[in-house]
């Protein structure tokens, strides 16, 4: 039974109910300063339960969208690389909602430690799968005409990533927000092209 279409409009699903929920969190908690405050002080609080399931809907989505991936390409194009990293990416934004964040004024704790550590790693793993997903797509001949476009737009979205990361004077909220906002339009746009296209052959 093919999996191709039905796992991409999971996905496509997932990442739109994540979507959804953090633009309702922006607006719901009027008491958090959106420019300031990274995304995981939603996950406390009011609303916080919501915010939390739309980081599992999106971290079932990454699972997802690697495995529609991997049957949709041909299979010369086909790595279990990408896969991976989308599930582990997946696993690490789920353990991201689990684990509480340290908040400021407050001393450091195992589950702030734990959900920093969680939230990078969602953060690399995803951005590095959405690079290796985009090389392979040279491999296929329905597929490599979206290469340049994919890859150009994941690479910027790799070099942000280490530029929020290291320039510690940017709006640490906006900055955060706008790297998962970019990296979420590639993730729509790839989950789209995939729901639209056939499963390839085995």
């Amino acid at each position: 039974m093919s999996i191709g279409k039905p796992a991409a409009a999971l996905a496509l699903a997932g990442m739109l109910a994540f979507l959804t929920t953090g633009i309702a969190a922006q607006c719901l908690r009027p008491d958090l300063d959106w420019m300031r405050v990274p995304n995981s002080f939603y996950l406390i609080g009011p609303w916080g339960s919501m915010v939390r399931a739309g980081y599992y809907a999106l971290a079932l989505g990454l699972a997802l969208f690697g495995a529609s991936a991997y049957r949709t390409l041909a299979p010369a194009a086909r790595s279990a690389a990408p896969l991976l990293l989308f599930v582990a990416g997946g696993a690490a934004l789920a353990l991201t909602a689990i684990e509480t964040t340290d908040t400021w004024n407050h001393p450091p704790t195992l589950h702030g430690y734990v959900h920093g550590i969680a939230a990078q790693t969602a953060f690399l793993c995803t951005a590095a799968a959405m690079l290796l997903q985009s090389w392979r797509l040279r491999g296929d001949m329905r597929w490599r005409h979206w290469f340049r476009p994919a890859f150009g737009y994941a690479a910027m979205c790799f070099v942000l990533l280490w530029v929020q990361a290291f320039w510690r004077a940017l709006p640490r909220g906006l900055s955060q927000k706008a790297l998962i906002l970019l990296m979420l339009g590639w993730l729509v746009a790839a989950a789209w092209q995939l729901l639209r296209h056939g499963e390839a052959s085995a």
